[in-house]
């Protein structure tokens, strides 16, 4: 998902790229954050911050990334919640689901 950093439309080029040629897991996790609660996050736990941690930057990747996640059927979970309600929505997912074969 790091490729959402790199300028359209080679985000999308180098996402299938490393998605074809490195190994996938059974499970893939989107933990869907909004830029302001991420922005947040950020300051609350940094205190410096890295170039792509402004709230524009934010925004700009989520969408990409998003929208990466959501062509390629990755489980999108709404991460704005608590710790503990994020882990139980991942625990219950892994519960429902099979093994790719």
């Amino acid at each position: 998902m790091g490729t959402a950093y790199v300028s359209s439309p080679l985000h999308k080029i180098a996402y299938y790229f490393f998605s074809f040629i490195l190994p996938t897991p059974d499970h893939l996790f989107f933990l869907n954050v909004s830029p302001e609660e991420a922005y947040r996050r950020i300051l609350e736990m940094r205190v410096k911050r890295e170039m792509f941690e402004s709230m524009d930057e934010l925004k700009k990747v989520k969408h990409k990334a998003l929208s990466l996640a959501s062509m390629s059927g990755w489980t999108i979970i709404d991460a704005d919640k608590p710790i503990d309600a994020v882990g139980g929505e991942i625990k219950r997912q892994l519960v429902g689901m099979q093994p790719k074969p």
